[in-house]
């Protein structure tokens, strides 16, 4: 990636992921917001030259860009990968492109010396789970919220 597409990909991410992170948490976009600009420095404090960190343009067979994977240290397991984040561009999915970016990945995570990839997928985000699923990604952890909000409580 190259200067300039880390900072388009950056400025889009940090408003796009909010957006994500609100829906899958049920809370309003402004908490979401505040929460994802906090993150992003602490996982990339030096940018695209932060250690230990992969930020790739998926390509499709012409090579052309059609997406982004961000790869870096896990948060919690030393040694460890994480799949920050993998996007297609909407024109391009559901041509494996998905697939080829993340067997790639794993390819890299192994090259890199780590036996480990993990990643998070938003609950609603079924065609990721069911990628995810079928490359061999097993669940670790679930995480479950019901909101209450508009909700009555039952005498």
């Amino acid at each position: 990636m190259t200067r300039e597409e880390y900072a388009t990909w950056a400025a889009r991410t940090t408003e796009s992921y909010p957006e994500d992170l609100a829906k899958a948490h049920d809370v309003p976009l402004d908490v979401a917001l505040a929460r994802a600009r906090a993150q992003f420095p602490e996982l990339l404090p030096n940018g695209q030259d932060s250690p230990g960190t992969w930020l790739l343009r998926v390509l499709d067979a012409s090579g052309d860009a059609v997406g982004v994977l961000w790869l870096g240290p896990h948060p919690e397991r030393a040694g460890a990968v994480h799949v920050y984040d993998i996007e297609i561009d909407e024109a391009h999915r559901g041509r494996g492109l998905g697939r080829a970016a993340m067997l790639a990945a794993e390819g890299l995570v192994r090259d890199a010396g780590s036996d480990v990839i993990s990643l998070n997928v938003f609950g609603f985000n079924e065609p990721a789970r069911r990628l995810y699923d079928s490359l061999g990604y097993r669940v670790v952890a679930t995480q479950m919220t019901k909101s209450l909000a508009a909700e009555q409580p039952t005498p």
